[in-house]
């Protein structure tokens, strides 16, 4: 890392939460509820990342919405009779519980992206609402099971490098068509130097270090957002935006978070977290471990 890379950096205090996606891969069920609102264990998946964005110190929130997502809007509203009803109840535990999803007034905004054009238009939606300000994106897709949530990881790595920072991971190499891929100047551990970005390389990635669904931006790449043509897909995509910053060294980073990874927009993938986020339970390990034993113990019964 240069010696003059800057180290006093604005706070990140804005994130912007894309959930503007109709969540084919999930139908019938996403016919009615928003992929987001899905539950995973006991708490839908924009709940992880709305926590996760709080742990990382985000005051405001903005949702970058589509038609048929009112049920996203209102669950994070208060809801005056439940909680009036649980407190008449005595259910204190759940009472609590219940306040983790209100959201304070004037904390959350929504815009709409009404036409489905990319990752990239998504969150130029949200423009107006970013201002001059560094930005986060959290994809809810993506859920990062970590003793320190990634976002909090991240925004730590962030006050030391300045510039725009990507979450990244190794994946095998031939499954790097399915991301967007580093191109690596430097590799300094736990932060690498980036020159460039290749959204879903058909062939010759420049490495296996796969973005996830997680950035800290700076107000610049709204900037290329406004004058980006569709790149990969016919999409405009956040890749290309974040990879013109690569021009200049020292202005694009990715960070290997600590943690794993479940990819919770495809049905195989929400599986496995379901699993993990079920096993980690105090309240549910004990009778989920025995009956995963069980089923384990049944397949090799009846091979």
């Amino acid at each position: 890392m240069a010696e003059d890379t800057p180290r006093k950096v604005k706070k990140v205090l804005k994130a912007i939460f894309p959930v503007a996606g109709m969540g084919t891969r999930f139908l019938p069920a996403t016919k009615s509820i928003p992929k987001e609102i899905l539950t995973l264990v006991d708490r839908p998946l924009i709940q992880y990342a709305i926590d996760e964005a709080r742990a990382a110190g985000i005051k405001e929130f903005i949702f970058v919405t589509a038609r048929g997502k009112s049920a996203l809007e209102d669950y994070f509203d208060y809801s005056p009779e439940l909680e009036a009803t649980l407190r008449r109840a005595g259910k204190d535990q759940l009472l609590e519980t219940l306040k983790e999803t209100n959201m304070d007034s004037g904390a959350i905004a929504y815009v709409r992206q009404n036409r489905a054009m990319g990752l990239g238009h998504a969150v130029w939606c949200a423009r107006r609402l970013i201002g001059n300000e560094p930005f986060a994106v959290l994809l809810p897709d993506d859920v990062i099971a970590a003793e320190k949530p990634c976002l909090q990881q991240m925004v730590e790595a962030y006050e030391q490098t300045g510039g725009n920072m990507v979450a990244a991971m190794e994946v095998p190499v031939d499954r790097t068509s399915s991301y967007g891929v580093l191109d690596v100047a430097e590799d300094m551990g736990s932060i690498v130097q980036v020159k460039g970005m290749v959204e879903k390389p058909k062939e010759n990635p420049p490495s296996n270090l796969a973005v996830i669904g997680r950035y800290i931006l700076t107000p610049q790449v709204m900037n290329n957002l406004n004058k980006m043509k569709a790149g990969a897909g016919g999409e405009i995509q956040l890749t290309d935006a974040i990879a013109e910053e690569c021009q200049t060294p020292g202005k694009v980073f990715g960070f290997r978070f600590r943690g794993q990874r479940y990819d919770c927009g495809s049905k195989a993938g929400f599986l496995q977290a379901t699993v993990a986020f079920g096993l980690s339970r105090p309240d549910l390990r004990e009778e989920f471990s025995a009956y995963l034993n069980d089923m384990v113990a049944m397949q090799k019964a009846a091979q």
